[in-house]
């Protein structure tokens, strides 16, 4: 195939989290008096930055969420991922079969992109290819992770794919100039679609697209 390096988002591409991360910050937020079903949650929250989630929140309720929100969240979601992380089906297959260079670029903390490959079995895979957002300090939808992690990896652009599942991460791979494949997962199809990414079901389905 034409392409020499895959850029893979983490959540909800390698890693299944969405559900858990999701579950647990609605539930949290229930507390303060806000409503959202999980899956508005994995259209709007999915691929953003924490912080624009929170505000998210808050602008909804119309008050400020406690000092001590983030940290809960973050001790209760690592809680969880510690036990329940795995990888996504047909993720590892996938990834042994590639014959080029591949990475991890996620919104997330390095010490949380760790943590859940480290779960999933993942981690071996993509050790010392593994960029954050938080390292940068550029977010999704921004494009900076992914074209950080294309320097960072030594391709161009044209050179490589974006695998995403959010809106926020294709639209950031779309106008850093990537190809982008969006993993579809019945709840984002649309919303993927409407942002310009190649939709796939399943990994050996992204497999024989690449073909």
């Amino acid at each position: 195939m034409n392409t020499k390096c895959i850029i893979f988002d983490c959540d909800g591409v390698l890693v299944d989290t969405e559900k858990i991360g999701n579950g647990i910050l609605l539930a949290m937020a229930a507390e303060h008096g806000f409503e959202m079903k999980l899956e508005d949650a994995y259209r709007d929250f999915n691929g953003r930055n924490l912080k624009e989630c929170f505000q998210h929140i808050e602008t909804a309720i119309d008050k400020k969420l406690p000092e001590s929100f983030e940290n809960e969240y973050r001790t209760k979601s690592f809680e969880a991922f510690r036990t329940q992380v795995k990888p996504m089906e047909g993720v590892v297959e996938f990834i042994e079969k590639l014959k080029i260079p591949y990475c991890v670029a996620s919104s997330g903390p390095v010490d949380k992109i760790r943590l859940n490959l480290e779960v999933a079995g993942l981690l071996d895979k993509f050790e010392n290819r593994i960029f954050s957002s938080y390292q940068i300090n550029s977010w999704k939808p921004e494009p900076g992770i992914f074209l950080h992690a294309a320097k960072e990896m030594g391709f161009d652009v044209k050179d490589c794919i974006v695998v995403e599942d959010s809106k926020a991460g294709v639209k950031a791979g779309k106008s850093g100039g990537f190809k982008v494949y969006g993993f579809a997962n019945g709840y984002n199809n649309e919303d993927l679609a409407n942002e310009g990414a190649i939709l796939f079901n399943s990994y050996e389905e992204l497999e024989n697209l690449l073909k």
